[in-house]
C-alpha cells in the first residue's frame, strides 16, 4: 500500500505541472479550418517532449472531462498484463458467439487482434476478470480523470461515469512512452507495441482511438498518442463532438488528426 500511495503522490505532481504548463500554452487558432471544414466541433493538443512546449486548440474542451471510450483499452491493457489476467499480447479470448454491429468482434481474438479493432466484447471480459477491486486499485494509482468507476464493472468506461480530459490522456501518454506508470516496464512496452500504427524509415506513429456518447448524446471521437521523428517524441490528443449521432468520427477522427500534423511538417522525416 505504501508503493500505491507513493504513486498517487508521484501522478498528482504531474498532474500539477500538466496544468501549470496548460497555462503557458500556445494558443494555435489557425487549426480551427480542420474543424470546421468537416462540420464539427473538437479540440487538438500537443506536447513537443524536446522542450516541453504545449500547443493547444480550444483550451476549453481540451481541459474538459468526457467518457474515454476506447482510449481506455491503454489502461484496461495494463492493468490485465500488470495482474496475468491478460498473459500477453497473443492471448486469446473466445469469441461467445453473440453477433454484434462489427464484424471484426465476431471472432476468437488475441489481445493485439483485439486492440487494433478496438473490441469491447474483448476488453469487458478482461475488466470482468480484473474485478472492481483491482481495477480501482490501478485507476487510483494513476489518478487516471476523475477515477470514477461505478457502475457494472464491464461498462464504467462507456457509460459517462469514468472521465479524462485530453490534456490529462497527454500526462498519460508521456508517462506510459517513459516508462514511468506503476506497472513493469516489460508491461508498458507491450501496450506501446500494439498502439504502434505507423512504422517506416520517416516516422513513427502511435495511437488509440475512441468513439462514444455523451449524457447528451453528442457523438464523441478520440484519437490520442504520439508521433516520433528523427529521435524526438510529440504526445498528441484530438477529441471531436458532434450532435449528429451518425456523423463518421470513425473515419473523420484520423482526418483532422493526420491533417493536422501534416500542417505542422511531420511525416517527412524533417521534424
Amino acid at each position: 500500500m505504501k508503493i500505491i500511495r507513493i504513486a498517487i503522490f508521484a501522478c498528482s505532481c504531474v498532474i500539477l505541472l500538466n496544468a501549470c504548463a496548460l497555462k503557458k500554452a500556445k494558443i494555435d487558432n489557425d487549426l480551427k479550418k480542420y474543424f470546421e471544414e468537416k462540420n464539427v466541433e473538437g479540440c487538438f493538443t500537443m506536447m513537443d517532449n524536446s522542450n516541453g512546449s504545449i500547443t493547444v486548440y480550444n483550451m476549453a474542451m481540451d481541459t474538459t472531462r468526457v467518457l474515454p471510450a476506447s482510449t481506455f483499452k491503454i489502461v484496461n491493457s495494463l492493468i490485465g498484463l500488470e495482474t496475468g489476467k491478460i498473459t500477453n499480447e497473443k492471448m486469446a479470448i473466445k469469441w461467445d458467439g453473440i453477433k454484434r454491429w462489427n464484424e471484426d468482434w465476431n471472432k476468437d481474438l488475441t489481445m493485439a487482434e483485439a486492440f487494433k479493432v478496438s473490441s469491447l466484447p474483448y476488453y469487458q471480459e478482461v475488466a470482468r476478470r480484473i474485478g472492481k477491486d483491482s481495477m480501482k486499485l490501478f485507476i487510483d494509482s494513476i489518478s487516471y480523470g476523475n477515477k470514477n468507476i461505478q457502475g457494472p464493472i464491464d461498462s464504467f468506461w462507456v457509460n459517462n461515469n469514468l472521465k479524462i480530459s485530453p490534456d490529462e490522456q497527454i500526462g498519460l501518454l508521456k508517462r506510459l512512452y517513459f516508462d514511468q506508470l506503476p506497472f513493469r516496464k516489460s508491461v508498458q512496452q507491450q501496450v506501446r507495441d500494439v498502439m504502434l500504427q505507423e512504422d517506416n524509415t520517416a516516422y513513427k506513429l502511435s495511437y488509440k482511438t475512441g468513439w462514444g456518447f455523451d449524457e447528451n448524446k453528442n457523438s464523441l471521437g478520440w484519437i490520442v498518442g504520439w508521433v516520433e521523428e528523427n529521435r524526438h517524441v510529440y504526445f498528441f490528443a484530438t477529441l471531436l463532438k458532434s450532435t449528429n449521432k451518425d456523423y463518421d468520427m470513425k473515419k473523420v477522427r484520423l482526418e483532422i488528426t493526420k491533417n493536422i500534423l501534416k500542417h505542422y511538417g511531420f511525416f517527412q522525416g524533417k521534424r
